[in-house]
């Protein structure tokens, strides 16, 4: 897609993030949810930390016990929204690495047509998010799957003013899920952790891991 940068894919090349992704998808290890916190959480400190290399810095005079020197540090404070319930888990690994950001909360949900299960709508509850114009924003949720989540959150979100940036993380997501985001929001820079090729007719990308919010936090009704 000409003038849309492609997908920042974390598990393409070989590093100690592909164990935390791998542990995740196992189903003999996904079972303990403190260790699939615990992964998520890492990797999404991994992500973090690749987003951090495209944000804007400015040079600042350190003083140290022995002297002085000019050093690179953040020129702002980034906004980091995140989708409840399962993103919750990439909210502390994001806080990790940016513990002065400002926080932005969306609660969006599959509203299945009772007629037909594979049918569904996304409804969005609640936001709680500060100014947004002109900030930079990170839109996270860990599984991106038709990508109408993420589009709809954000479009909710710009109530609070338009981002200068936006980067847009997630653990999986599915091809059409990156195309769908792509073609909506072409502005965005996408970080994820792996982009499986399959999705099913409900919407659950394969192979995925399942349904993250249950493994996280446990079944919901």
């Amino acid at each position: 897609m000409p003038g849309i940068s492609e997908p920042i894919v974390l598990g393409a090349s070989h590093s100690i993030f592909n164990q935390y992704l791998a542990e995740m998808r196992d189903e003999s290890v996904q079972t303990d949810r403190l260790r699939f916190r615990f992964n998520m959480q890492r990797a999404s400190e991994i992500i973090a930390y690749e987003m951090s290399k495209a944000l804007e810095y400015e040079t600042r005079t350190i003083i140290t016990p022995l002297g002085s020197l000019e050093m690179p540090v953040l020129a702002e404070r980034p906004v980091i929204a995140v989708v409840l319930r399962a993103a919750l888990v990439m909210h502390d690994g994001f806080l990790r690495v940016f513990e002065g950001a400002d926080n932005a909360f969306i609660s969006a949900f599959r509203q299945h047509n009772p007629f037909a299960e594979s049918q569904f709508d996304i409804k969005i509850e609640y936001i709680s998010t500060p100014e947004l114009q002109d900030r930079t924003l990170f839109l996270l949720d860990p599984m991106i799957a038709t990508g109408k989540t993420i589009v709809l959150s954000y479009q909710a979100l710009i109530r609070a003013g338009i981002p200068r940036k936006l980067f847009i993380g997630g653990i999986i997501a599915s091809e059409e899920g990156i195309e769908y985001v792509q073609r909506h929001l072409p502005q965005a820079q996408i970080y994820v952790g792996a982009i499986d090729n399959e999705l099913t007719a409900k919407g659950y990308i394969v192979p995925g891991l399942g349904d993250a919010g249950d493994l996280a936090f446990g079944a919901k009704n």
